[in-house]
This record gives structure tokens, sequence and C-alpha cells, in this order.
């Protein structure tokens, strides 16, 4: 299927590694212009290198924490100077704290709401205006099957990830007269460097094996694996496509099965 993403102008904020590089990866091989960004300058080379290995077209990169207050804008500003407006916005940040609620202080909540809510709040708010001068113009954002099925002990994450379904519906709604699409990608677990770490830590507390800790995690997937990077990229590509032009506002679960609810 071509996705028509050839010269489409595509920013990947998240996009130097696990999902957000996969999907900047998959927008380079089908011809669009891709711009990552990412908090380090180092981590931003190295994924440009490998895209450009794996595809022959290298993405411009920005170093950019937007988490930080007024980032987002300057890294607008950036993207107006190159393209003077931008179709595509993927916002592929967001983490987890896994801890009791009753271990939880008023800082880790409000970390984490940054790093899951306002982030992509910045990042959305300072690209609109380039959206709006956009052709088919589109965001997607990766939220968390936890969304709708929340884990033990990720109460903050469940929350904020719960909301990020909320700020999809409002901003589908809010933005359709503009002619921007909204939607959602939620990832069950995946094998990005987030879990890989989280299973080689819990290796070596428990004298495990990495594959032996995937393992038992994957018990409870009803396809009884863990997903990939780019089996999630290819829905959030094909979502900010213009092949998806009659959907906005929705929130896809890409998780294996795990998130059993109807909704």
């Amino acid at each position: 299927m071509d996705l028509e993403f050839r010269n489409r102008r595509v920013l990947v904020i998240g996009g130097s590694y696990g999902i957000g590089e996969a999907a900047a990866k998959l927008a380079l091989a089908e011809g669009a212009q891709v711009m990552i960004a990412s908090r380090s300058a180092e981590n931003l080379a190295a994924a440009a290198a490998r895209m450009e290995e794996a595809t022959g077209r290298r993405p411009a990169e920005a170093v950019a924490d937007v988490t930080q207050a007024g980032t987002a804008e300057a890294l607008a500003e950036r993207v107006a100077a190159d393209w003077g407006g931008l179709d595509v916005l993927i916002s592929a940040v967001g983490g987890s704290i896994r801890a009791a609620f009753a271990d939880l202080s008023d800082e880790d909540w409000m970390g984490n709401y940054t790093f899951n809510v306002l982030s992509t709040v910045r990042a959305i708010r300072a690209h609109l205006p380039l959206l709006q001068k956009g052709q088919a113009p589109a965001v997607v954002m990766l939220g968390a099957a936890a969304s709708k099925m929340p884990y033990a002990h990720q109460i903050v994450s469940n929350v904020h990830k719960a909301g990020m379904l909320g700020l999809n519906k409002t901003l589908a709604s809010e933005f359709a007269p503009l002619g921007i699409r909204v939607n959602l990608v939620a990832p069950g677990r995946t094998l990005t460097p987030l879990w890989t770490n989280r299973a080689d830590k819990i290796a070596a507390d428990e004298g495990r094996t990495r594959d032996d800790v995937l393992a038992d995690f994957s018990k409870d997937i009803p396809l009884g694996r863990f997903g990939t990077a780019d089996e999630v990229a290819r829905m959030v590509v094909w979502l900010a496509s213009p092949c998806a032009a009659y959907i906005t506002g929705q929130s896809v679960n890409v998780d294996g099965g795990i998130a059993r609810g109807l909704l």
C-alpha cells in the first residue's frame, strides 16, 4: 500500500529510540522529510545514523527537551525556518514510575504529569500554527494500553495515560474544523530500551536471564509475546497518512490483546 507519505514534512518528538525512532525510520522509507527531536544530541546522532543505514536517507536532528518550558516553541521556530509548515506531528514522549501509591510524592506526580501529558500539550500548542499550514495535517500521540487496563503499581502513569485519552478526543473535535486529524496509539508491552532495561534489572536482581523475565511478562499477553517497535510504528505512520483521512479522535491499541476491555 502506498501511504502517500512522499515529501510530507514529519516531526517526531522522542525520535531517538524505541517507537519514535521506528516511526521516523518508516516515514523516511516512505519518502517523507523527517526531523527527529530528543534531549540528547548523542542519541539523536546515533539514531539518525541507524536510519540512514536502513533507508539510505538521514533525518534532520533537533535537540529539544519538551518537558522544559519554552523548548517546544524553539523547536517550532526551527521547523518553521526549515520547512515553513508541518504535515505530521508525532509525539512519542512518556514513561512510567513503578511504585505503590503510598510511596509517591507530589514531585513524582508532577514530574510524571509533565513527562506524559504536559510535554505533548506543549508540543502540539507550539506547532499548531505550522500544522494549519500543512497538507492533510495530522497529529499522532503515543499513549499506553495501561490507559484502558491499569497496571498494578503504576498508578501515576495509569492516571496520566488515561488523561491522554481525554486530550486526544477533545483535540480531535476542536481541530477538525481546522482540517487537522488527531489520533492516539496505545502500545502494550513492546521491546524497546525501556522494557529491555527493566528486564535486565529484574534479571540481575533475581539471578535470571532477560529472556526468562520477558517470557514471564508475556504470559498474560494473548498473542504470547512482546510487540516490536516496528509493529507499533506501522500503526502510527498509517494513522498519520492520508490513507486514514476519515479517522480522528481514535485511541488504537497495538498490544497483542493485553487490554481486554470492550472500549
